[in-house]
């Protein structure tokens, strides 16, 4: 079957080389060859079918009442890490999150690593997801960011490195439920004669997580908060309330009075005490936020602050989603916990600093440079991808708005090998974990791969024509013992 296989240069996770796999892969790869090429194809085709019954979609941004409804590509080969190598990256993305939670309480609050200056004020003050409405409040269990999703990369040496951090709605575990259960279902031999650890665990997992935050009463009531129908990601917000056994409310289901918040129902108002919110801070309460808003609820702002309803993810986290603060994480983990930190960021030049933006333009041809503001793989550059024309636009964008781009290197993301047109070649991924805090800390075992299907590209997002793949934590000896065996 990888007759033909070429691993692009850089780091691939199946194959040293164009003829040696890895040990721990000899035994998937030893299933797949049984399974052969054709019987691979025919059943990927099954999947995308099964997919598209379980309505495993999503709405591309803007498509509106529309259209623009599309199932998300799913790739048949699994991603595999070992269980050792799991437990480090566990251990990494508590740590960056427990630092994470404290500067923002920190920044809300008494603002040392700003007085400090560990981190410029300006840099945060002049942040998009910036809510001065936040100062002084105390979210409970003094949690910020209850549910994560971090994105992280190989490098082209196997390194593990944090591209990216998700702290207000991180998406996609929906996606990685269903990546499972279609494995599952559609290649159950591939399973056969090895432990994955099972990920079905995260909806309890999530609901327990989301019924601490309110520990003023023993039965807490939880609700997932949607834009609406037309939202790209409104599949997955149905799926985990459904998941969960939670109610799935637009803002007009609810109330706030006496001090409460309320959802409308057939039987009258029900209190609520938990708000799984997938709407962004500016619209969760026109009284505080943008007052135009028609998604959130009015009120609703002054009955967190009275500790009377929780919401996960805390408004104001958004601050330390934007890319230029994600340079400055491992200062917060030497600050707040004074440890080095486990995984390492990809080094980024901040163009608002005069000699890195110098760098940045004059180098502009070598590096990815993003918008701050932007995601879904909008507003980037791709160096060495580029036309000359979108390069000389991005320097002139650059020195118009410096605060507002970063520029990294161009990574060799590692590769694994992946499906499309009837062909195995490599393709670019990428890991999004999920993390949930509540009383303790939980980390999803694997998460999200996201693929760049298309040939050669490095963009995994979907909106860019990205896919994804199921990513399986498998144990250490037992692939050492399947790969002597083999």
């Amino acid at each position: 079957m990888f007759t033909d296989y070429r691993p692009d240069k850089g780091y691939d996770e199946y194959f040293r080389s164009s003829d040696e796999p890895r040990a721990a892969l000899r035994p998937l790869l030893s299933s797949l060859g049984a399974l052969g090429l054709e019987e691979l194809n025919r059943n990927h085709a099954a999947a995308g079918v099964l997919l598209k019954r379980l309505g495993a979609t999503f709405r591309l941004n803007g498509s509106g009442s529309s259209g623009g409804e599309r199932i998300l590509p799913f790739d048949p080969l699994p991603r595999l890490i070992r269980t050792g190598e799991w437990q480090q990256l566990e251990r990494g993305l508590i740590q960056r999150l427990e630092a994470i939670d404290r500067f923002l309480a920190d920044v809300y609050g008494d603002q040392h690593i700003l007085n400090d200056g560990v981190v410029p004020r300006e840099d945060v003050e002049s942040s998009q997801g910036w809510r001065p409405q936040m100062r002084g409040f105390k979210p409970p269990l003094g949690r910020w960011c209850h549910i994560s999703g971090l994105d992280l990369v190989r490098d082209g040496s196997g390194t593990w490195r944090v591209l990216e951090d998700n702290l207000r709605c991180p998406s996609g575990v929906a996606y990685f439920l269903e990546n499972r259960r279609v494995m599952k279902r559609m290649f159950p031999s591939l399973f056969q004669g090895r432990t994955v650890q099972p990920i079905d665990a995260y909806p309890s997992h999530l609901l327990q997580t989301l019924r601490d935050l309110a520990p003023w009463t023993e039965h807490p009531r939880v609700v997932l908060l949607t834009p609406g129908v037309f939202n790209s990601a409104y599949f997955e917000h149905s799926y985990l309330a459904q998941q969960m056994g939670i109610q799935l409310v637009e803002g007009r289901d609810l109330v706030c009075q006496d001090g409460r918040v309320w959802m409308r129902s057939t039987g009258g108002l029900q209190p609520v005490d938990v708000i799984y919110r997938r709407i962004d801070d500016d619209f969760l309460d026109p009284a505080v936020f943008r007052a135009d808003s028609m998604l959130g609820v009015r009120g609703l702002m002054e009955v967190y602050a009275a500790g009377r309803v929780a919401i996960a993810n805390a408004p104001g986290t958004g601050v330390a989603d934007d890319k230029l603060i994600y340079a400055y994480v491992p200062e917060m983990v030497r600050y707040y916990l004074d440890e080095e930190p486990i995984i390492a960021n990809v080094p980024t030049y901040l163009c608002s600093r005069p000699d890195d933006q110098a760098y940045v333009l004059a180098h502009l041809g070598e590096l990815v440079v993003k918008a701050v503001s932007e995601a879904g793989g909008y507003g980037m550059l791709i160096g060495p991808h580029a036309a000359p024309g979108e390069i000389a636009e991005f320097a002139d964008k650059i020195k118009a708005d410096p605060r507002n781009f970063i520029a990294q290197p161009t990574l060799e993301l590692s590769t694994v090998p992946s499906l499309s047109e009837g062909e195995l070649y490599p393709c670019h991924v990428d890991l999004r974990p999920y993390v949930l805090r509540g009383k303790d800390a939980w980390v999803s075992p694997g998460g999200l791969t996201r693929v760049a299907l298309r040939r050669g590209s490095l963009v995994v997002n979907s909106s860019q024509g990205g896919g994804c793949k199921d990513t399986w934590i498998v144990d250490d000896q037992e692939a050492q013992q399947e790969a002597l065996a083999c």
